[in-house]
């Protein structure tokens, strides 16, 4: 027997949700569209819901808009059946009922990221403690304090305390063994780095060593440092360095291919800085790249850094790369279709409408109040007074009848300038919310809320967009 599922949706949306389903084709189940009297159906309430909704058949599944702020749990217990709520936007909808997750799984990954503070030595306690602090909110497990050669970090010792008594894994980073010993003595759990004539370290900490080639470019000095401390049973990181681009970047990929080759169990470490900071790159598709062969060589860490402005996401875009790399594995999949928090600039599915479809709902509309869509022709703007279609804010602005109605003006505006953003880059547009930028930006909600509660409010209901007299 097939599933039953019960669409639910407003005057304006009713026949764009009709043709999205129709186009489905043969489907595995069974559905009913039930208008209940709105216009806008993200705007309906639970009690409206209660109130005009049929008896859902027993059984059933109750798919609500996407943006439609109600208590699901509630109106299950109601009407005795399952409540969900859809994808916000009804082109999306054939993905969400072709059994992908709505979420995939991000809480697991299989990499340790050190985070670098490069110039440790010239700073404060405090600001040491607060950079770890946001280090390690946005993903880092192991704070890395860098020395500067051939300068002494006098406050070594008190920093690698302080770090250790706020909870943090702290590594020290510098090229001189004795600070190396210091640093470990004060708690520190990781020493980078040491090489095959440097070990002579290991024989007055227990501290974890991260091991390099005793030479640049020397994969062999660096597996004969293995192979002493696999034979004393210590545990350690090989690192064989990553160069930048044009400094023998490709040369030094083979090398982390042959080590993992040559040894199928041993901790890896790749320090990924050279490529993130050293090339004017968007960081996100850069930390991808990385991040797919660290998981395809079963590296378990990462190096990485904040120092370059366009790099200064790095880590967020570590944390979120390990584990959509993760779930690709473990599911045998492409890194695709997971999570989209590596995708800044673009989006796969950037229009919510043709511009047909936009048309019509356009036809239908009633009232004054000013709709915002994106197609590939351009931004769409209308109201029951017109639709207006321009690839150029300044093209509409005479055509509202703005000029009187200033808080109205400035809310336009601010909805014109992230449509023909979203235009140009090819990026969803949702009127009335913030575009998404991914990891890249610091998300403003919890991304993780529960899909089966209540959908937290729009910009437009803010308190912050109310005292400024927005009006709409």
């Amino acid at each position: 027997m097939s599933e039953h599922l019960v669409f639910v949706t407003g005057k304006l949306a009713e026949p764009r949700l009709r043709a999205v389903l129709d186009g489905m084709g043969s489907s595995p189940f069974s559905f009913d569209v039930v208008q209940i009297g709105v216009s806008v159906a993200a705007l309906m309430t639970e009690e409206l819901i209660r109130r005009r909704l049929p008896p859902p058949p027993p059984g059933a599944r109750v798919i609500l808009p996407g943006r439609t702020r109600c208590d699901l749990t509630a109106l299950s217990g109601h009407f005795g059946v399952t409540f969900e709520r859809g994808p916000e936007e009804l082109r999306d909808i054939p993905a969400y009922l072709g059994g992908r997750a709505a979420r995939a799984d991000l809480s697991r990954h299989g990499v340790t990221i050190f985070a670098e503070i490069i110039d440790a030595p010239h700073r404060s306690i405090d600001n040491l403690l607060e950079t770890a602090a946001r280090l390690r909110r946005d993903g880092a497990d192991v704070i890395d304090l860098g020395c500067h050669p051939g300068e002494r970090f006098d406050g070594l010792e008190h920093a690698v305390a302080a770090l250790v008594a706020a909870g943090h894994a702290v590594s020290v980073d510098s090229a001189d063994p004795e600070e190396l010993l210091r640093g470990a003595a004060a708690g520190a759990s990781y020493m980078l780095s040491l090489s095959e004539d440097t070990l002579w370290v290991l024989d007055q900490t227990a501290a974890t060593p991260i091991l390099i080639p005793g030479k640049a470019r020397d994969l062999d000095s660096l597996c004969r440092a293995v192979d002493r401390l696999r034979a004393a049973g210590r545990r350690f990181l090989a690192d064989p360095v990553l160069d930048p681009i044009h400094y023998g970047f490709t040369d030094s990929v083979v090398r982390y291919h042959d080590l993992r080759r040559r040894y199928p169990d041993i901790e890896i470490l790749m320090g990924i800085g050279n490529l993130t900071e050293l090339t004017d790159a968007d960081t996100t598709g850069t930390t991808a790249l990385l991040m797919g062969m660290v998981s395809e060589l079963s590296i378990g860490a990462v190096l990485t850094l904040q120092v370059s402005p366009h790099a200064r996401t790095a880590v967020r875009e570590a944390d979120r790369a390990r584990r959509i790399m993760h779930a690709a594995s473990e599911s045998g999949s492409l890194p695709k279709g997971i999570d989209d928090g590596l995708m800044a600039l673009r989006d796969r599915r950037p229009y919510a409408g043709t511009p047909a479809e936009i048309a019509e709902t356009a036809r239908s509309i009633r009232d004054p109040s000013f709709r915002v869509e994106v197609a590939e022709d351009g931004v769409h703007v209308y109201n029951r007074d017109g639709h207006h279609v321009a690839t150029d804010p300044y093209h509409l602005y005479p055509l509202l009848g703005l000029a009187e109605d200033g808080g109205h003006a400035f809310y336009m505006g601010v909805e014109l300038h992230k449509a023909f953003l979203a235009w140009q880059l090819g990026k969803r547009y949702v009127q009335d919310e913030d575009l998404s930028w991914g990891c890249a930006v610091e998300a403003t909600a919890d991304p993780d809320s529960d899909a089966h509660g209540f959908k937290s409010a729009g910009t437009t209901l803010q308190e912050r967009r109310r005292a400024c007299g927005k009006a709409s």
